[in-house]
């Protein structure tokens, strides 16, 4: 099953809350260009959850943690990682089991490594400035 959500920066906290409503997993993958509205969707997903600290990208620490009102989150940004390995390093499969929010951005950098049940977010740019997202739900391809 595939759910199409087409919005604008304006409609940011209302499809962050579309998104938590359609998603069964807390493993969530995000696709898309650089440049797409990832970290900036990702953000809204915070602060939906009740996180209070500012959200930035972690493309240099590789991973941010957010306090939220009685979870956490882990943001993941893979763009600048050489190997799988760097993952693993870091102990990514630990945080895939934590029962914590985790939104990945560049997930295809860590394929091999991903849980198979994960939630699928694919960013693409709309026509009239705005955004698209096809949410669904299953096990990523190899």
């Amino acid at each position: 099953m595939s759910n199409s959500i087409h919005y604008k920066i304006k409609d940011l906290s209302s499809t962050a809350k579309s998104i938590l409503n359609l998603v069964k997993s807390k493993n969530i993958l995000f696709y898309g260009e650089m440049g797409s509205g990832k970290t900036t969707l990702i953000s809204a997903l915070v602060k939906e959850l009740g996180g209070v600290n500012i959200t930035t990208s972690p493309t240099f620490s590789i991973v941010n943690e957010y306090e939220l009102n009685d979870d956490v989150a882990y943001h993941f940004d893979f763009y600048r990682i050489n190997d799988q390995f760097e993952a693993l390093d870091m102990g990514i499969e630990e945080y895939f089991v934590s029962n914590h929010w985790n939104f990945i951005e560049w997930p295809e950098k860590i394929n091999d490594l991903l849980p198979n049940q994960v939630s699928i977010v694919q960013l693409s740019f709309a026509k009239n400035g705005g955004r698209i997202l096809q949410i669904s739900e299953k096990k990523p391809s190899t």
